[in-house]
């Protein structure tokens, strides 16, 4: 592993992502679920939405990155609260 500058963020971020899957690991074997159309224009189940939002939440970030000078935490604010929001109504 030492060919990767790991830096407390980056790995971090790694342990999140992590634990973020093997939590919806765990309620997908307690309460399995069914797939379900919300605002979405298709039928989507947790791990369909999860991966949305993650994917969304690179692309915030980016824009964030790429267009203004904020600091990291607000790019960051905004990715959790739209994953909250697609995990309840997506």
């Amino acid at each position: 592993m030492s060919w990767m500058a790991w830096t407390t963020p980056s790995a971090l971020f790694f342990i999140g992502i992590a634990c973020i899957l093997i939590g919806m690991t765990y309620w997908e074997i307690v309460s399995p679920c069914i797939a379900r159309k919300g605002f979405f224009p298709m039928e989507t189940t947790r791990g369909d939405r999860l991966f949305i939002s993650l994917l969304s939440a690179a692309f915030i970030h980016l824009g964030f990155i790429g267009f203004t000078e904020v600091t990291i935490w607000l790019p960051f604010t905004v990715a959790i609260i739209w994953l909250l929001i697609v995990m309840k109504w997506g």
